[in-house]
């Protein structure tokens, strides 16, 4: 199943021409603070810092919409594949079933040719040599019954046929079952089939719904993202306003005409200073650069302690483990030596009861034939 390609305007597609656009504006407006000596002055600007942290905090909104758009996407996909591997599962099952119905109805170990040769219960069923002479399991190599000797071929026959009628009839039965059997699993396939399809149509129905929302949230954001620029812009223009004012201001009260100590100060933090202006550091800092290198050697000297102490662990651990693998290996040989002497032993008392029977076998076999001589002597003598 494929959806229908909709020609609308993606989200990432604004995303990007809004930010080209972002970058854009910066760049000009980096270009004016740098080519404008007015523009250049000493100190943080905290009204550009504000709006650096509006455009960030516009960015992650546009990105978690973005990600929940993305979300509700692999759930739906997520929904469809589960739907899908649903299918394919019970299709799966349903041949396998079919597969196994038809091997017990029609492949069974009786009805196969070479059954007799695999039988476990020929023994049991087997009989003597021969019991009369409408035997039939004389064969030609037994010697036991010649050509012309049968006195039940017609009723046999005859019974062959109506066996053979009954077989077919009953064979004919179970395929007309068999087909009827298949052709109701292929319309509750069809009807499966359908339903799934049903399925799919109103999941892609929501996705369409889902699009347009997105659509119209775009929509709003771009309306949103105008007016702040219009406004941005009037607040810009104020601001330059307030910095001609504070260049004045700056020029008048300035650290450079003044020559104040505290100009060395950075002010992009305490811990940086304008390299012109530093006169050097003073003693408090250089006490506190020497405890913070005690600390650290210190530090060190406890981490390779604990290293250490983690080694001889690891080391007893290893020890015990083996130590414990060669007891475990040790009782299991044990195990495996008495098992071989309980087999030992019953396969000595198995063999011997085996030559006591083969013994008696041989004296009941030796002293028949004796027996029966002696009974034929008795008789002509009579």
């Amino acid at each position: 199943w494929r959806f229908p390609v909709m020609d609308i305007v993606q989200p990432k597609d604004l995303e990007q021409d809004f930010r080209l656009a972002k970058r854009r504006q910066a760049e000009l407006c980096r270009q004016k603070r740098i080519f404008n000596a007015r523009n250049r002055i000493i100190g943080g600007d905290t009204k550009a810092w504000d709006i650096q942290v509006h455009d960030q905090k516009i960015k992650e909104a546009t990105e978690k919409a973005r990600d929940e758009i993305f979300a509700a996407e692999m759930r739906q996909n997520d929904k469809i594949a589960c739907i899908l591997e649903e299918r394919e599962r019970r299709e799966r099952r349903d041949l396998c079933k079919a597969i196994n119905d038809f091997q017990q109805n029609f492949q069974k170990p009786e009805t196969c040719r070479e059954f007799d040769l695999s039988d476990p219960l020929a023994l049991k069923k087997d009989l003597p040599a021969r019991q009369s002479d409408n035997d039939a399991r004389n064969t030609v190599s037994g010697m036991q019954k010649f050509m012309g000797e049968d006195l039940n071929f017609r009723e046999r026959k005859k019974f062959q046929q109506e066996q053979n009628r009954e077989w077919s009839l009953q064979q004919q039965s179970e395929w007309k079952n068999a087909r009827e059997e298949q052709k109701r699993a292929e319309d509750l396939y069809v009807k499966t089939r359908l339903q799934f399809d049903k399925t799919a149509m109103h999941l892609q129905n929501l996705e369409s719904a889902t699009r347009k929302a997105v659509c119209a949230a775009v929509k709003e954001f771009n309306k949103s993202q105008a007016l702040e620029s219009a406004e941005r812009k009037i607040q810009e223009k104020k601001q330059e306003e307030e910095d001609n004012l504070a260049e004045i201001s700056n020029l008048l009260r300035g650290d450079l005409l003044s020559e104040n100590p505290q100009q060395a100060a950075s002010s992009f933090g305490l811990h940086r200073v304008v390299p012109d202006r530093w006169k050097g550091m003073t003693r408090e800092q250089l006490e506190q650069i020497r405890l913070v290198q005690k600390q650290q050697v210190q530090e060190k000297l406890r981490l390779q302690e604990e290293e250490r102490q983690r080694d001889l662990d690891w080391d007893q651990q290893r020890v015990q483990q083996a130590r414990s693998v060669l007891l475990l290996e040790r009782e299991q040989q044990r195990q495996q030596r008495d098992l071989r002497r309980a087999l030992d032993c019953s396969n000595f008392n198995l063999a011997k009861e085996q030559l006591l029977q083969k013994k008696y076998m041989k004296e009941v076999y030796t002293n028949r034939p004796t027996e029966d001589y002696f009974a034929q002597f008795n008789t002509g003598s009579r």
